[in-house]
């Protein structure tokens, strides 16, 4: 089910630097729970959909927090991320710590919905370089994002890497 989607701090962002996208809105109400079950809510293939992770470095507590855009069927190497980021240790942040950070609820957190990019260290998974088009949280429950890949790296400076 799609729903008129509201606007967001991420599509003032895009729309600022002229950047095309689409912006979809879907009942996020119902509870679901796999990369299949969101894919599903927007007509596209899971590794097309990409999720928003909130990492942080428990060897360095001045550290900034992380954030990783992995594909939603795919599961975040913390090892891979560690030696990206040259941090000895790493762990996910609780829901609560991931909120906080953001400003955003767990299952909306966007790169792009950020109010202070520079307090966080971005990441993408280097899959999303094959693809034509990316979709993303618009910083809302419920509202995805589609645009280029190259778009949303340039718009957040994320760093690519092979992380899932």
């Amino acid at each position: 089910m799609t729903r008129p989607p509201r606007k967001t701090h991420a599509m003032r962002v895009l729309d600022a630097a002229g950047i095309a996208y689409t912006a979809t809105g879907y009942d996020a109400s119902g509870a679901f729970h796999t990369a299949e079950e969101a894919a599903a809510l927007l007509g596209q293939p899971p590794d097309a959909i990409y999720k928003t992770l909130v990492v942080l470095s428990e060897s360095d507590p001045r550290r900034k927090p992380i954030l990783v855009m992995i594909p939603s069927d795919a599961q975040l190497d913390l090892k891979r991320l560690a030696a990206a980021t040259n941090d000895k240790k790493l762990r996910m942040a609780t829901q609560r710590e991931a909120e906080n950070l953001t400003g955003m609820q767990v299952g909306g957190i966007s790169a792009l919905g950020l109010r202070r990019l520079a307090a966080f260290d971005i990441f993408i998974d280097a899959l999303a370089l094959a693809l034509d088009t990316i979709h993303v949280s618009a910083g809302d429950r419920g509202t995805d994002l589609a645009l280029s890949p190259a778009d949303l790296i340039a718009a957040t400076s994320a760093r690519t890497v092979a992380l899932s």
